[in-house]
C-alpha cells in the first residue's frame, strides 16, 4: 500500500513513465533498507540518513535516474556507491546482473546482508574505490553513480560499452549539482545535463 502511494503520488505524477521502473519501485521494500529509526519515513519523498555521513536517495531521484539509464532485461549494470542497497535492488528487478561498489566497508556489508535476506541473487558486491569501477567485469551496458563527482572518472568512461550511457551527478557537495547522462559513441562521448540534484560526494583516490 505504502509503495503504491509512493509511486502514484511522488513518481508518476512527476513524469516517470517507464513501466519497468515503475514496477520495480512498487516492488522493492525500501523499509527493509533504512535504519530502524527511519522506518516511519521509509516511503516519504526525501533522502534519509543511513550512517557514516551517507544517505539513501529520495524515491523520485532513484526512479528518475533509473529511467535515464533506460535499463533492459538482458543488461549488466555497474553501480558506484551501494549505500543502503536501494538503487541496486531497483536495478536488480529490471536487469540481468548488477555490479555494485561501495567504499565504506560497514555500508557494503550491511547492504549485502539486507539484499541477500530479501532474496536478490543477481547483485554482486565489491568494497573499494568506486571511481575505479569493476574492470574485470567490464564493459557494462550502463553505469549509474550515486554520489557527486568533481570530474567524471576516466576509468568509468572506459568501462562503458559503445552506445551505453552513464548517469552521474557532477559538481561540488557545497552547491547544487547537475545530473548528467553521458553516452559513449564510436568517436568519443556525448553529455546531456538534466536536473539539479544534491548528493554526497564521491570519495576515493580518483576524486
Amino acid at each position: 500500500m505504502y509503495r503504491e502511494i509512493m509511486v502514484n503520488s511522488q513518481i508518476e505524477m512527476r513524469g516517470v513513465t517507464n513501466p519497468a521502473v515503475l514496477a520495480a519501485m512498487r516492488k522493492v521494500e525500501r523499509d527493509k533498507l533504512v535504519p530502524d529509526e527511519e522506518q516511519p519515513a521509509a516511503y516519504a519523498d526525501t533522502p534519509l540518513p543511513i550512517g557514516h555521513g551517507q544517505t539513501i536517495s529520495q524515491p523520485f531521484i532513484v526512479a528518475y535516474m533509473t529511467e535515464l539509464l533506460n535499463p533492459g532485461p538482458a543488461q549488466r549494470i555497474l553501480e558506484i556507491g551501494t549505500g543502503s542497497g536501494y538503487q541496486a535492488a531497483v536495478l536488480a528487478e529490471i536487469v540481468r546482473e548488477v555490479y555494485t561498489v561501495e567504499i565504506i566497508p560497514a555500508l557494503a556489508e550491511r547492504a549485502k546482508t539486507n539484499l541477500d535476506a530479501m532474496g536478490y541473487r543477481n547483485i554482486h558486491f565489491r568494497t573499494g574505490d568506486g571511481g575505479l569501477g569493476w574492470p574485470e567485469e567490464a564493459p557494462f551496458d550502463g553505469i549509474i553513480v550515486t554520489a557527486a563527482a568533481r570530474v567524471i572518472p576516466e576509468q568509468l568512461l572506459m568501462q562503458l560499452k559503445p552506445g551505453a550511457c552513464m548517469v552521474i551527478p557532477l559538481g561540488s557537495c557545497y552547491s547544487v549539482q547537475s545530473l548528467n547522462v553521458v553516452i559513449r559513441e564510436d568517436q568519443g562521448f556525448k553529455m546531456k545535463e538534466t536536473i539539479g540534484v544534491r548528493f554526497v560526494p564521491l570519495t576515493g583516490v580518483t576524486q
